[in-house]
């Protein structure tokens, strides 16, 4: 069975998308109904912009979320999911694609999201850190002793956790996870702490977004981040969106449910080739493929 999954947040290059508004009508002409919807030429920032543009959240997610959707649209006849998946970000294009949302919908709904993250960075101070070659309940034992917010975020791959929290709690949960045997505890450079109970105020926000927008079953199932499970039904599809804010990206799970489920290959559709890499850390003999070019 062939799975296509989508990047999130942390994927995007400055071109990323030109040869697609190059080389193809189709998607010229939705990276133009981008630009009007937005109110600002996004096309701009992607093709020639500085990266310091790029990677502002409220550009980025969008940014990531068009390259990846528009390359769906434009492979046409070519983009056969019996499965679908996104990380974080990544499952609003996974949701699009799939036609459980409109095209203008999700645009908006990414938007929407990217903004109210965006706020919630700037109201507390926040970050993140990815935790390497220590097991995943050891990462959750600890987190859940500090007196800080402090919790694990993403799930990444078998050997990868990213923690999320206050500044003062990732410092003290790096120093902690060292010292109980981490191979390496790298503070990332990120607007904030997504995926934490920071993003309360976002998730309160892109809740009445997501209640108001009309989802419809997709075409195939869609491995969802909060229960790493597949999902159908659209009601159940927008009551995991909106958890997702607040709750951890359970990728490697996802990967294991996906493949369980009788996945045989893997189509990465975006800018860059991270989940490439993640999927191969689960299953090294799977088929992994980064599709990003017509």
């Amino acid at each position: 069975m062939k799975a296509f999954v989508f990047p999130g947040q942390g994927a995007q290059f400055v071109g990323m998308g030109k040869d697609l508004y190059e080389n193809s009508p189709l998607a010229k002409e939705m990276f133009e109904k981008a630009n009007e919807i937005l109110g600002f030429r996004i096309t701009d920032m992607m093709f020639s912009g500085t990266v310091e543009d790029l990677t502002q959240t409220k550009v980025t997610q969008p940014a990531i979320f068009l390259h990846s959707v528009i390359l769906a649209k434009v492979l046409g006849g070519d983009f056969k999911p019996e499965m679908v998946a996104g990380h974080s970000l990544g499952e609003f294009s996974a949701l699009v694609a799939a036609g459980a949302i409109s095209f203008e919908d999700g645009l908006k709904l990414v938007s929407a999201r990217a903004k109210a993250m965006q706020k919630a960075c700037e109201k507390e101070p926040s970050t993140m850190a990815a935790i390497i070659g220590l097991e995943d309940e050891k990462i959750e034992e600890i987190c859940k002793s500090i007196d800080e917010i402090v919790v694990p975020a993403n799930y990444n791959s078998p050997s990868q956790v990213v923690i999320s929290g206050s500044i003062k709690g990732i410092d003290i949960a790096c120093e902690k996870l060292t010292a109980a045997g981490a191979k390496r505890a790298i503070k990332l450079v990120v607007g904030g702490a997504f995926h934490s109970p920071l993003m309360e105020p976002a998730r309160v926000e892109l809740e009445e977004a997501i209640n108001i927008t009309n989802f419809k079953k997709p075409i195939c199932p869609i491995y969802q981040n909060v229960n790493a499970s597949k999902v159908v039904e659209p009601e159940q599809i927008k009551k995991n969106l909106i958890a997702q804010l607040t709750s951890p990206v359970k990728w490697t799970q996802t990967m294991k449910n996906m493949l369980a489920d009788g996945a045989t290959s893997f189509v990465e559709l975006g800018p860059g080739n991270v989940l490439q890499g993640l999927i191969k850390k689960v299953d090294r003999n799977i088929d992994a493929v980064s599709k990003q070019t017509i």
